[in-house]
């Protein structure tokens, strides 16, 4: 009777150690499958071993494909660096003339007094005819005696500068490639330009070759004279992309490698801002370049500021003034410059110009287009105010001075 009582709790304490385990291990595996969504993927899942993959393999496609990448393939084998030397010579020392010196030191030693020096220069440029027709900066290759351009695959050519012009700072350098294929750059069109488009700068800065950077169209028709350039005559295209030295002379490329602007200048006090000339202005000079022509440059010689009544009454206040200026709005002569169309054709200082040929005008730039598209020789009426009297001159353009 014990013995089957002692069986019966035996019994019991295995089917209930059995539940027990039972139990456990369906909440081992309830807690398990739970986990699963968190756990790290097996090794032995290729479904979830190749998604990151995939991941990785597109974001690489993708920067591969990038459109700056894409637009510096199409046009970066077509910019060349150039490297310029100039031979200077040095006037000697009146003190080595002196017949003393030459008594006691003897011609000998003076003979060999250095009287040459050599400045090396460097710029960019880029090629735009498969002739070996190279657009670049003026001031890059201006009075060299030696021009070597250098491509992007490592090929060397001697340059033959054939065309300048200071006042655009636009010249044309050809090379003589004979059999040897050039890349030739895309040229775009800088009227259809929109602040805020993409810019990608590319050149030669400080000494390293092929190097782009990237910004913004920051503003269009940019006047020379408010960039701080007074000398050109010229609207620029302003960008924040990068341009330092050795960039002058490069292509300013938009989102489709397509070079719209020529990378010239940056100033010098302020930190991203750069200007590059328009690539249509570049494209009506280009053939007078190359065919070593002076490039017409119509002007009157004239010094002008804008004026407006409250600039005019606060200098009439002054008792100091020299002069009592016409309380308008228009553009105030400044100075006129002697021997000039201006000079010849009566227009004085303290005149205030309002208009030409019949159209009204008040901003010193827009009189400034108006003469340089006006061609050489060609007859402007003014129409300008001397104290309170409307006065009427006519003025003929001529070629700037000192234009090569």
């Amino acid at each position: 009777m014990k013995f089957t009582k002692l069986l019966r709790q035996l019994g019991s304490y295995l089917i209930s150690l059995l539940l027990g385990m039972l139990l456990c291990f369906g909440g081992f595996h309830f807690l398990s499958s739970q986990a699963e969504p968190f756990a790290e993927p097996s090794l032995n899942n290729q479904e979830n071993t190749s998604a990151p993959l995939d991941l990785a393999k597109n974001l690489v496609a993708k920067d591969r494909d990038s459109f700056v990448s894409a637009a510096v393939a199409r046009t970066g084998s077509a910019v060349v660096r150039i490297d310029t030397e100039t031979v200077v010579t040095r006037s000697i020392d009146p003190f080595f003339n002196d017949p003393f010196f030459r008594e006691f030191f003897g011609e000998q030693f003076r003979s060999h007094l250095p009287q040459e020096r050599r400045i090396a220069g460097q710029g960019s440029g880029f090629i735009i005819d498969g002739n070996g027709i190279i657009l670049t900066n003026a001031h890059v290759v201006n009075k060299a005696d030696k021009v070597t351009v250098t491509l992007k695959d490592g090929r060397t050519f001697n340059g033959q500068v054939r065309g300048t012009d200071e006042v655009t700072d636009l010249a044309v350098v050809k090379i003589s490639p004979q059999e040897d294929k050039l890349p030739v750059a895309p040229l775009g069109d800088s009227a259809n330009l929109k602040v805020g488009d993409w810019a990608i700068a590319v050149g030669n800065p400080v000494g390293l070759d092929n190097t782009v950077t990237l910004g913004i169209i920051s503003t269009i028709g940019r006047s020379a004279a408010k960039a701080g350039i007074p000398d050109k005559r010229l609207d620029f295209i302003q960008t924040d992309a990068a341009i330092n030295p050795g960039n002058s002379g490069g292509p300013l490329l938009n989102s489709q490698g397509e070079v719209i602007g020529i990378n010239t200048a940056i100033r010098a006090d302020a930190m991203g801002i750069g200007f590059a000339i328009p690539i249509n202005k570049a494209k009506t000079l280009q053939n007078i370049l190359v065919s070593g022509q002076k490039v017409p440059h119509p002007y009157i010689g004239v010094q002008m500021v804008n004026l407006t009544p409250e600039l005019a009454r606060e200098n009439n206040k002054n008792s100091n003034s020299p002069i009592l200026i016409p309380e308008v709005e228009g553009i105030l002569v400044v100075q006129v410059v002697p021997n000039t169309p201006a000079a010849k054709a009566g227009i004085r200082r303290g005149d205030v110009i309002v208009g030409v040929n019949g159209k009204l005008v008040t901003d010193g730039s827009e009189l400034q287009s108006i003469v340089e598209n006006s061609g050489l020789n060609a007859p402007l009426k003014l129409q300008l105010y001397r104290g309170d009297h409307v006065t009427y001159l006519t003025v003929r353009t001529a070629q700037l001075e000192g234009t090569p």
